[in-house]
């Protein structure tokens, strides 16, 4: 269960986001986040930045550096969980591999877990955490530490997670489930309950959709 000083600004966070519309020339999903409204010096239409996911560099279970470059020119699905946390992460989980196993081969679609908990979880733990879920491809899926815990927390923040150290929570830290599709340049561009199976099959269904856009977009970039 989430902390109760913790609901009020995921509330927010939800509603903000839900309001957000993307620019006009994304026809389908819209980019959620933080954004800043900019005049123009001509007098023109005012200009609207989306805030991306901010620089990150993170080590995976097979002790791979993974970056935001990692994931160029390709969508990702991230979550935040701790290996040790006997709440809402074994269902997360388990809800995030039934997305996995829909594109068990597509090269442009990869899988992005972040300890909440990296002084527990070590390049081992988290190797043998991804083992026992049964994935074996860490090219695929990285189950990652950022190696700072409060940097861990910052990251889930902008990433629409939110995780406060809590006593009285499993596993002593409390976060919701969100599960967080990133385009190729870097938006969110969904954000879904991995604990809802109807939000999950929401994410099913939205991934085409965004890598049919990632791949017109290469296109157009190709003729040009």
């Amino acid at each position: 269960m989430l902390n109760r000083f913790l609901l009020p600004a995921l509330a927010a966070t939800l509603l903000t986001t839900a309001c957000t519309e993307p620019p006009k020339t994304v026809a389908a999903l819209p980019i959620l986040g933080e954004r800043d409204v900019r005049p123009r010096a001509d007098g023109g239409p005012a200009d609207t930045v989306y805030a991306a996911v901010p620089a990150f560099r993170l080590t995976d279970q097979a002790g791979q550096p993974v970056s935001n470059q990692t994931f160029a020119g390709r969508a990702y699905v991230t979550d935040f969980f701790f290996a040790t946390c006997p709440g809402i992460c074994p269902k997360m989980q388990s809800e995030l591999l039934k997305v996995y196993k829909k594109f068990p081969t597509d090269p442009r679609i990869s899988f992005l877990s972040i300890t909440i908990d990296p002084d527990h979880d070590s390049t081992a733990v988290l190797r043998d955490y991804a083992q026992r879920l049964g994935i074996g491809d860490a090219s695929r899926w990285h189950f990652a530490s950022l190696g700072d815990r409060a940097k861990s927390f910052e990251l889930a923040n902008h990433l629409l997670t939110g995780v406060v150290p809590d006593s009285l929570a499993p596993g002593g830290l409390a976060h919701n489930g969100t599960l967080a599709l990133v385009d190729d340049r870097g938006y969110i561009r969904g954000a879904y309950d991995g604990l809802n199976a109807g939000q999950v099959a929401a994410l099913q269904r939205d991934i085409p959709v965004l890598l049919a856009e990632i791949d017109g977009r290469k296109k157009g970039v190709a003729k040009k």
